[in-house]
């Protein structure tokens, strides 16, 4: 007899402006500095790929990133701290790399503190390497602290996308 354990249905989707209660819960125990209500709502109203995970119909992540001029740039990437380390970065970050491939950009950046060792494994796993150093771009509770600038680049995609939905 084998045990077939379920998984959970894990989806991603485009964010609306329905979503931002649980996005900021999110975004307030992940971050000591957290990103306002104001800047999601930017995001979303100038038409930045703006995407949730849900996992069993709960939200659990988001993803921001702007694209242009043949670059995109991924600007909050964020998991539920108590369910990271499960495998749901990596699928967001995922679809955001064949959205942005999609898109037609040929490299996507990112910054990230020099702190954060889970983002960082994470990133460079992705195939992401360091290209800079922002000096003192986040705010700390002892001042300010640096940020690691890193960057992928990415094939080009098939004629046709690659099957990403459009955002």
């Amino acid at each position: 007899m084998s045990a077939v354990l379920e998984q959970p249905a894990v989806r991603v989707r485009p964010m609306t402006e329905a979503d931002l209660v649980a996005v900021m819960a999110i975004e307030r125990a992940a971050y000591e500095f957290p990103w306002t209500e104001g800047i999601f709502r930017d995001c979303l109203r100038v038409g930045y790929c703006c995407w949730v995970l849900e996992e069993a119909g709960v939200l659990r992540g988001y993803g921001i990133m702007s694209v242009g001029g043949g670059e995109a740039h991924l600007l909050n990437l964020c998991i539920a701290p108590e369910v990271q380390r499960r495998g749901l970065g990596r699928r967001l970050l995922r679809h955001l790399l064949a959205l942005a491939r999609y898109h037609g950009a040929s490299t996507v950046l990112l910054e990230v503190r020099k702190s954060n060792r889970r983002a960082l494994r994470l990133y460079r796993g992705m195939g992401f390497r360091e290209i800079g150093l922002r000096r003192d771009y986040y705010p700390a509770a002892q001042g300010r602290e640096d940020a690691l600038v890193l960057a992928r680049r990415l094939a080009q995609a098939p004629v046709g996308g690659t099957g990403a939905a459009r955002t």
